[in-house]
């Protein structure tokens, strides 16, 4: 069981910044692929970025790409997302995610989910 709890959240200002943090605990962090989901309001939760258990290989959607930063801390087994330049349509509840499957399969395989943190840009 992997436990995972996001952080960072907020309310910032087209063209603005966010880095948002996943916490992870319970079993070996670095076995896993992380990565991050989105979901507006009225929308399907859509995959945001994912990153590989090595940390070395990183999968960006088209939307994000230029923009978004992920990264992952092995010492406090924590993923963070560095989000730069937002925009109004970036406002979503961010999901952290963990995929026992390669960093390309996290799209579509999720084994572990946080509770999500809020972000909101307002134009």
């Amino acid at each position: 069981q992997v436990q995972l709890v996001e952080s960072g959240g907020g309310l910032v200002q087209a063209g603005g910044s966010l880095r948002l943090s996943c916490a992870a605990s319970g079993r070996t962090f670095s076995s896993y692929a992380m990565g991050w989901f989105r979901q507006a309001p009225g929308k399907e939760r859509e995959f945001v970025v994912a990153i590989s258990w090595s940390g070395d290989n990183t999968y960006y959607a088209d939307s994000v790409k230029g923009r978004f930063t992920v990264s992952r801390d092995f010492a406090e087994d924590t993923v963070y997302l560095q989000m730069n330049s937002l925009k109004p349509e970036d406002t979503a509840v961010y999901y952290c995610a963990a995929s026992s499957k390669l960093y390309r399969r996290l799209p579509y395989e999720v084994d572990y989910w946080g509770q999500g943190t809020q972000v909101t840009v307002s134009s």
